[in-house]
């Protein structure tokens, strides 16, 4: 019998949620899904440059599991840059802590604003709960949207 998945920790959702090529239309690309877990291992080792025994107790995780982890990202990653396909990120095993307790958040912090933006017109539209802001098309001008910030 398979053991089942431990959930890993992450800081929150992201705020961007959809990275592509410029100047090829997003109907003509492949993508990467990039798992929220994955996004989180890169932020906590590469953008903060923890060691990976200090990632791996913040997305309580053994070091092994975010050893995998990063290098699953970093594959992605690496194939969505040489190959000009785009990267969309969601999906995974994880969970946030608690407002105000564990994993460096203050006792007002909030999550990102659940607002969607036109990167074409500047156009902001209301976030619509389950559904990725790059899934939305602008009421104005028909493109697609990107998370606003």
């Amino acid at each position: 019998m398979v053991r089942p998945v431990k959930p890993r920790f992450v800081r929150g959702p992201p705020w961007i949620d959809y990275f592509k090529p410029r100047g090829i239309p997003l109907s003509a690309l492949d993508d990467v899904v990039l798992n929220v877990e994955e996004l989180e291992a890169i932020r906590l080792k590469d953008l903060e440059g923890l060691e990976q025994e200090e990632c791996a107790n913040k997305m309580k995780i053994s070091r092994g599991t975010f050893q995998r982890i990063l290098s699953s990202a970093k594959k992605k990653i690496a194939d969505a840059l040489v190959n000009g396909k785009a990267i969309r990120v969601e999906g995974g095993n994880y969970k946030m802590p608690a407002r105000g307790r564990g994993m460096g958040f203050g006792s007002g912090a909030g999550g990102p604003p659940a607002v969607c933006v036109c990167p074409a017109c500047g156009n902001q539209q209301p976030k619509v709960a389950g559904l990725p802001c790059s899934q939305m098309k602008c009421n104005k001008c028909g493109s697609f949207m990107m998370r606003g910030g």
